[in-house]
């Protein structure tokens, strides 16, 4: 066996991301040949990343960015927040960012199967920065969005916890392009589950009218005022859950809807698409001290 020097373990350490100790194995192992180091500390990574697969991952980033008329959203989980500081985590969601915008796959499976340079897809680049970082990880769900006459604008809130597209058909000018962004913060903050009241269920709209009916009549008024009254009432849940009928978070003495049609008449809000982190996710309660105990004797 050749000798193995500080230079190889430090090449090989680069090359993959892996620990110093894995490095100098895996080269003891396969006899100083780079190469087969490399497929030693793949094949170890992807070991180390099936035992951390049970973890639930519910931390993490989700990431947004546009370039003109595309824009993706995206979530990538961890176990803990700490990761989401890791430098070598953010590069790789900001990477992923830059293939779905270029290549357009369909799905998540379409993705793990992209080449992610170096000879590795997408899952075998994910699962080597599993077991570098030491933490279960995926890449929960992502969105790529486009529009052909328009803008589409990003905004991330809380350094990850929110990302928000927002999708405006328009003249693509500066005006424009500030709105969407205005927009998308408006998303961020207000949440609304639908643009417009066209789009709400008719059953649940069916479903709040009565429950409103029914409260109004209990007041013993007469009918026509109580139609008054629900209709009113029922204008109210619209702008609680409607985006263009919401007051403005950047300008509230104007609603969404008239922000729009104040920069271009024939400009209109086509979509938005808002991730939060972790929404959906059942999170174990855990003894944080505990744990660490349970990865110092680990």
């Amino acid at each position: 066996m050749g000798q193995i020097t500080a230079a190889d373990v430090k090449k090989l350490r680069e090359m993959t991301g892996a620990g110093m100790m894995d490095c100098k194995k895996a080269l003891s192992e396969s006899d100083g040949n780079m190469d087969a180091a490399v497929d030693f500390l793949r094949k170890k990574g992807l070991s180390a990343a099936a035992k951390k697969a049970g973890r639930v991952a519910a931390e993490g980033i989700v990431a947004a960015v546009a370039k003109e008329n595309t824009g993706v959203v995206i979530e990538v989980n961890s176990e803990t927040d700490f990761v989401s500081k890791n430098e070598q985590f953010r590069n790789f969601i900001e990477e992923l960012c830059e293939l779905i915008l270029r290549e357009e796959p369909a799905d998540i499976e379409a993705l793990n199967s992209l080449d992610f340079g170096d000879g590795h897809t997408v899952e075998q680049a994910l699962s080597q920065l599993i077991a570098t970082i030491g933490e279960n990880m995926n890449i929960r769900r992502f969105e790529r969005v486009r529009i052909d006459h328009g803008i589409v604008s990003a905004y991330v809130h809380g350094n990850g916890k929110i990302g928000v597209l927002v999708g405006l058909k328009g003249e693509a000018d500066d005006t424009l392009s500030g709105l969407a962004r205005g927009i998308a913060m408006h998303v961020a903050a207000a949440n609304p589950q639908y643009i417009r009241r066209e789009e709400v269920a008719a059953d649940a709209v069916e479903r709040e009218r009565k429950v409103l009916s029914e409260r109004a009549a209990a007041s013993g008024k007469p009918e026509q005022i109580i139609e008054k009254i629900v209709n009113g009432q029922l204008n109210k849940f619209y702008s609680d859950i409607c985006l263009l009928e919401q007051d403005f978070v950047i300008d509230t003495d104007k609603t969404v809807a008239q922000a729009v049609a104040a920069v271009q008449a024939d400009a209109d809000v086509m979509f938005m698409n808002r991730f939060q982190l972790g929404e959906g996710i059942e999170k174990k309660e855990s003894d944080f001290a505990a744990e660490v105990a349970a990865q110092v004797n680990g």
